[in-house]
């Protein structure tokens, strides 16, 4: 990978065995990446690149507009989301196991050992959202196998600053971000159709865009919903 200035803006340039040129602005900053073929040349993709700075300015505006919530501390009173709900933390310092309740449709009670550091609670918590996570994945994959019609090898849940969710074709490899379990749920389940799309259709063609419409209608309403949430804060960490 190399980079060119474009415009004042740095776009990331990836040379591949493809036929086109992909362009991508991706969140929570706006980064720009270029995929390109071979053998087109720097100056063709510049060329390319200022055809499209409008577009590309348009795009990190609105990333750079978007609502994120300040660090958390995982003190109490602070505001964290699961499935798509608004919760206050409550941190409760007891001897013990260390756990976390929803309680209430209304609180998220965090169990800590005495003298517990916010970045030990901060752990907690990000288990419980992985634990989750985990439980609601078999069923929703399953479902959702069967109607796209593909299998996956394996999948993962990983923390991941840029993306939603990642697909390696080749090994048959699907990773989520773990920032999903805060989002609803139907979030969630448009990243999987959208991943296992990819195992059919790499590329996001014409083609891609048609299965999707076949397997869920409404994907881009949750696709604008998905974008418009709040990040997890503004580096994009859980």
């Amino acid at each position: 990978m190399n980079q060119l200035k474009v415009g004042g803006i740095i776009v990331d340039v990836v040379r591949k065995d493809i036929n086109n040129l992909h362009l991508a602005v991706y969140p929570p900053t706006g980064r720009v990446r270029i995929a390109t073929p071979l053998l087109v040349s720097d100056e063709s993709v510049r060329l390319f690149v200022i055809s499209k700075l409008a577009w590309i300015k348009k795009q990190k505006a609105k990333f750079a507009g978007q609502e994120r919530q300040t660090k958390r501390e995982y003190v109490s009173g602070e505001s964290h989301y699961f499935e798509g709900s608004r919760y206050l933390l409550k941190v409760i310092y007891k001897t013990g196991a260390q756990k976390v309740v929803v309680r209430n449709k209304k609180y998220i009670d965090l169990y800590a050992r005495p003298g517990t550091d916010s970045e030990g609670r901060g752990r907690i918590l990000t288990n419980w959202y992985r634990r989750e996570m985990k439980k609601k994945l078999p069923a929703l994959v399953d479902k959702w196998q069967q109607v796209v019609g593909t299998q996956a090898n394996a999948w993962g849940i990983e923390r991941m600053k840029t993306r939603w969710g990642t697909c390696k074709t080749e090994t048959g490899r699907i990773r989520l971000n773990l920032e999903l379990v805060k989002k609803p749920k139907h979030c969630l389940e448009y990243i999987i159709v959208h991943e296992l799309v990819h195992l059919i259709e790499r590329r996001h063609n014409d083609r891609f865009v048609s299965l999707m419409d076949k397997f869920l209608p409404n994907w881009r309403l949750y696709q604008n919903e998905l974008n418009e949430l709040p990040l997890g804060f503004s580096d994009w960490i859980c």
